[in-house]
């Protein structure tokens, strides 16, 4: 009984090995579909006090210790300089970019 058991299980894992690759690579299309593209993304390098302030939990403090903290090589910065609480980074972090000139 449990030879036959290890065998279909062989026997279905041979089946199935050839299929996993399309599982993984049709599952992190998804994962990449989602993500914003840098189009959709605000550079907060040259963005507007107005566009900064369209962002979740930015205001006029906010946004205008953004624009006098610039030039940022990377979006982490904010937290690192103190210009913003990680807590409303982590609600613009998928919304943002700091793009170089």
């Amino acid at each position: 009984m449990k030879a036959k058991l290890v065998l279909a299980l062989v026997v279905l894992a041979i089946l199935l090995f050839p299929i996993c690759p399309i599982l993984l690579q049709s599952h992190a299309y998804a994962a990449d579909k989602n993500a914003p593209a840098d189009a959709d993304l605000l550079n907060i390098n040259t963005a507007t006090a107005e566009q900064l302030k369209d962002l979740p939990g930015i205001g006029d403090a906010y946004s205008e210790k953004i624009i006098k903290g610039r030039p940022y090589a990377r979006k982490d910065e904010f937290v690192q300089k103190k210009i913003l609480p990680r807590a409303t980074y982590e609600q613009i972090k998928y919304k943002i970019i700091a793009k170089q000139k």
